[in-house]
């Protein structure tokens, strides 16, 4: 899979037969490429629905206690964003499961008979193309002061505010306020310093470019006597069409001609992922990404973000393409990604070096982190609210429904693109696939909805370490795929791996393939094989060299499997971690999302037949189809293969036969072989697509052209799962319940106290910040009081050292049950101590952030202090506003003036528009958004990013 998949799938969603797809899966996005986690303050309606949850958890009750989903049907279908709710109201569809615009949402809280479900669901940034020119032209994103001065060009505080009204909060790393990785760098975020200042941002590039070379004529950034031009790749399916126009105006501003290009999803992602940054097709895009699920401690999405060696940074690690080089960023983050520390301070460490240098490079810089509004008509039950992908993530669909009805309908913003690629290698990269790919398979392990921890799914596991710093011998009998001698050989002795872990695959054995064909030990050796031989065999790895180049990182740390019985197998892995489920996680030898000998017929078509491809970049260099199992053109190519195959009884034999002490064991037969072929086979003839799977949902129907996919209920006795199983309900937040912030005084001991209310062990961790230089005065811990209560103090010593005027103290409280931060921002007036004869009948009292308002003092003296600071406050104030006011009409009018300098004409920008609205080639990158998709092995990789399962992926 290409790095978009890989990433979109990465941070993405947790799932992944393939090895580029596992990585990706860190991302966790996508990537499953969108923590995807933000908001200061929880929106109300998502507020009056988590404090139902006790009771809507113990009041849910399935419509039927048979295996399988709630209902019998799930139909997706595509609906434009700016008519769904009128749709969502006229009972066309029960859920839209793409963010509704704002002003949409607002309208629709108020709705009897909607229920709005809020998450941070996805992210925005604006990734630059740093490729430097060829001889004689320039590219300002080649020199990193220009990228820096970006950072604080973008006003991510009118873009949080105005353009998404409240309903985002501002985002600098891959990182969002609500994340719990937030308490890793929330004082690196700070100390960078990165708050809108045009002016600053503008001195930085007129420094930077005349130094390179550049001289400003009229206005305009010139190089060699011709205009510096950004080609400037702008979506335009939601707010990130405004967003774009107010970047766009702000590099006029700087002096740079710019010619914007407003593109949907699918030829976007074409233009950006899928050429050489070198050739200069873009220099910045506005990217999106989608959020699967919440992640506790990230490693995947910040390898995604920010270090090149995981193939989701400009030059996406293709063969040929120029590449975008970090040697400290790639190995801190394959440090970080392979479990090298020695404690969580330490991991903490690494996390935090890498967002230093992450931002000090910014090539790819935050936006911000959008609160989702996902609609549900209020008859349907069983909804779960996933803190990182609300009602979107995996777990609803598999025990909503509706009274009195076996079906529901999804609606989408599209149900294919241009860019929908199904295949569980290299495809899976947008969330308008994996939205419907979820249900239709079960994951090994997925993260859980609330804690943001990996946790057995389909599978059982038993973790046994010798971390940080021992190590277990491996058994001379283990096995490894030699790719060279195309076999599985023993590693011998004086081999040892850091962890072990046993998987129980029961779960899955238990129960057939949609098909009906069993799923066995012989799935998931097949899987672990294309995973290493795609990446260790030269002659494929030749072919598909981005999956390989991603996968082998994590490939290098596996050091041993043995096959236990027919239900167990046993990884020896050199990966550690504080927390074990992450080593489970990481070391899954096999997802088990497609049957081996679909896996085998594609792999012949790709790598023996050559007439197709799993990534788009294969693809595309290659000249063949980048296979997607849905279209009829690429499964007909499978079922020739699969023809092929059956006709010559032909099974990858050494594949399915393992070195044992007695001899050998044997998995599959020819028999077998010719069985499963026919099964397939009978599958097209009757479906008409080659989407097997094993989860809750079958695929039933798919039609591109009309923007539609019918799945159907899998209700075979056997299946593991009821639907009353999956639900998971409404998570209890963390709230800030009272706050005692009296006034500073200089040179006395000065104390803190509040209270919070949520679930589990709370702590509470806090900055105390200058306001008028941006330094950090104190940090650390607050004192607990009791499991509720919290002190925050500070010496007469410290407080001697401060000047007179405003504090800020950014609160941060966490939970040992959450996945999820919850940050406050309360004003402390610093005053000296005013010596009475009598003590003052009150105690002045500093309000939170929203509210603060200075009180008098009690002598004369101090009233006409704090009149005059009051006016000065008013004053500055008005100021604040009156430039906010200037800057929102400035954007406004260059808007304006700048569309009649773009290239792409109204006339232009009308047709599409126009052509959005007919639905022709719209899509969301996957954000997914964690990683991309490779083997059926890379199936672990993509579990193993962990950043992954939260995959992040574009939209």
């Amino acid at each position: 899979m290409s790095p978009r998949g890989r990433w979109q799938a990465a941070t993405r969603w947790p799932q992944a037969p393939d090895v580029g797809k596992r990585i990706c899966n860190m991302k966790t996005t996508w990537s499953t490429k969108i923590p995807a986690w933000l908001l200061k303050v929880v929106p109300i309606s998502l507020a009056i629905i988590i404090g139902l949850s006790a009771s809507v958890l113990a009041q849910y009750s399935p419509p039927h206690e048979e295996p399988g989903p709630a209902v019998e049907r799930l139909y997706f279908k595509a609906f434009n964003v700016d008519r769904a709710p009128l749709d969502l109201e006229a009972g066309e569809m029960d859920l839209y499961y793409f963010n509704l615009k704002i002003a949409a949402a607002r309208e629709l809280r108020d709705k009897e008979g909607i229920q709005l479900y809020e998450a941070p669901a996805s992210t925005i940034s604006l990734i630059l193309n740093p490729a430097p020119a060829p001889e004689g032209r320039l590219n300002p994103f080649s020199i990193k002061e220009v990228r820096q001065a970006m950072q604080r060009l973008i006003d991510r505080e009118f873009v949080t505010r105005e353009i998404y009204q409240g309903q985002a909060s501002p985002m600098y790393t891959n990182v969002a306020s609500t994340d719990f990785d937030y308490l890793t760098v929330f004082d690196v975020i700070q100390q960078a310093d990165l708050d809108y200042d045009p002016e600053y941002a503008r001195q930085l590039i007129a420094d930077a470019m005349t130094e390179a070379g550049a001289e400003l004529v009229d206005d305009v950034w010139h190089f060699n006597e011709q205009p510096v031009r950004l080609k400037f790749i702008m979506r335009v399916e939601d707010e990130r069409r405004d967003v774009g126009d107010l970047i766009r105006s702000a590099l006029q501003d700087a002096g740079f001609a710019v010619a914007a290009n407003r593109q949907t999803f699918a030829p976007a992602i074409q233009t950006v992922y899928a050429t050489d940054p070198a050739q200069f097709e873009w220099h910045l895009y506005t990217e999106g990404w989608g959020r699967g699920a919440p992640n506790r401690y990230d490693f995947g999405g910040i390898n995604s973000f920010y270090a090149p060696w995981l193939g989701n940074m400009p030059g996406w690690k293709e063969v040929g393409f120029w590449h975008y080089e970090n040697e400290e960023l790639d190995e801190l983050g394959e440090r970080l990604f392979k479990g090298e520390f020695a404690d969580q301070a330490e991991r903490d460490d690494m996390y935090r070096e890498m967002t230093r240098i992450g931002l000090d490079e910014s090539v790819r810089i935050w936006i911000a982190t959008v609160m989702n509004a996902f609609p549900v008509q209020a008859g349907v039950e069983g909804i779960t609210q996933d803190l990182a992908a609300g009602p979107r993530g995996l777990w609803s669909l598999r025990s909503a429904y509706k009274a009195g009805s076996d079906e529901l309908t999804v609606g989408h913003l599209w149900v294919w693109t241009e860019r929908t690629t199904w295949n569980p290698v290299g495809g899976f990269g947008d969330v308008y696939s994996s939205d419907i790919w979820r249900h239709l398979q079960d994951p090994a392990v997925w993260n859980d909805p609330f804690t943001g921890i990996p946790a057995p799914f389909r599978i059982g596991y038993e973790v046994e370490t010798a971390g940080p710093d021992g190590t277990l011998d491996v058994p001379a009998d283990a096995i490894m795929w030699n790719a060279q001698r195309g076999r599985w050989t023993n590693v011998g002795e004086e081999v040892t791996a850091t962890s072990k872990v046993v998987y129980d695959y029961s779960k899955y054995f238990q129960a057939p393939w949609h098909h009906g064909q069993p799923i066995s030990m012989a799935d998931v050796l097949y899987s672990i094989y294309q995973g290493f031989d795609l990446s260790y065999n030269p002659d494929k790895a030749k072919i598909e060299t981005v999956i390989a180049t991603t996968a082998r990182p994590f490939l290098d740390t596996i050091k041993g499997y043995r096959v236990l019985d027919e239900n167990r197998i046993e990884a020896y892995v050199d990966f550690w971690h504080f927390e074990q489920n992450y080593i489970a996680s990481y070391g899954i030898p096999a997802g088990l999302s497609t049957p081996w000998e679909m896996l085998f017929a594609m792999d012949e078509l790709v790598f023996g037949q050559r007439r197709a491809a799993y990534s788009d970049t294969a693809a595309a260099r290659y000249n063949v189809p980048w296979i997607s199992l849905v279209l009829d053109r690429d499964a007909r190519l499978v079922r020739k293969a699969m023809l092929d195959l059956r006709r010559l009884e032909t099974i990858p034999a050494d594949v399915f036969t393992l070195p044992t002490a007695d001899g050998e064991m044997v998995l599959a037969s020819s028999e077998e072989g010719v069985e499963r072929y026919t099964a397939v086979l009978e599958w097209f003839d009757e479906k008409g697509h080659m989407v097997i799977s094993n989860g809750p949902f079958m695929l039933e129907r798919y039609d591109p052209p009309a923007q539609f996919a019918e799945l159907v209920a899998f209700r075979d006795e056997s299946y593991p799962f009821t639907a009353s199983d999956l639900y998971r309900g409404l998570p209890d937040l963390i709230e800030y319940t009272e706050i005692e912030a009296p006034p500073v005084e200089l040179g006395a001991d000065y104390e803190v106290t509040l209270t919070l209310d949520g679930p589990g062990n709370l702590s509470l961790r806090y900055l105390l910040i200058d306001t008028a230089t941006g330094e950090i005065i104190q940090q650390g811990d607050a004192d607990t009081l009791d499991p509720n209560w919290f002190a925050i103090r500070m010496t007469a010593e410290t407080t001697d050292q401060l000047e007179l005027g405003i504090y800020e103290l950014v609160l941060v409280a966490y939970s040992d049950e959450l996945a999820r931060m919850a940050e406050r921002r309360i004003e402390l007036e610093a005053d000296i101590a005013i010596i009475e004869e009598e003590p003052a009948a009150e105690e002045t009292e500093s309000s939170e952030t929203e509210s603060s308002e200075t009180e008098e003092a009690s002598s004369s003296d101090s009233d006409e202090e704090s009149s005059e600071a009051a006016a000065e406050e008013e004053e500055n104030e008005s100021e604040t506003e009156a430039e906010a006011d200037e800057a929102k009409s400035d954007t406004e009018s260059d808007s304006e003036t700048a569309s009649e300098s773009d290239t792409e004409t109204e006339s232009e920008s009308a047709e599409a528009e126009s052509a959005e609205a007919a639905s022709e080639e719209a899509e969301f990158e996957p954000a997914g958004g964690l990683p991309v998709t490779p083997v059926v092995g890379a199936v672990v990789i993509i579990i193993i990013l962990g950043g992954i399962l939260l995959a992040r992926r574009r939209r």
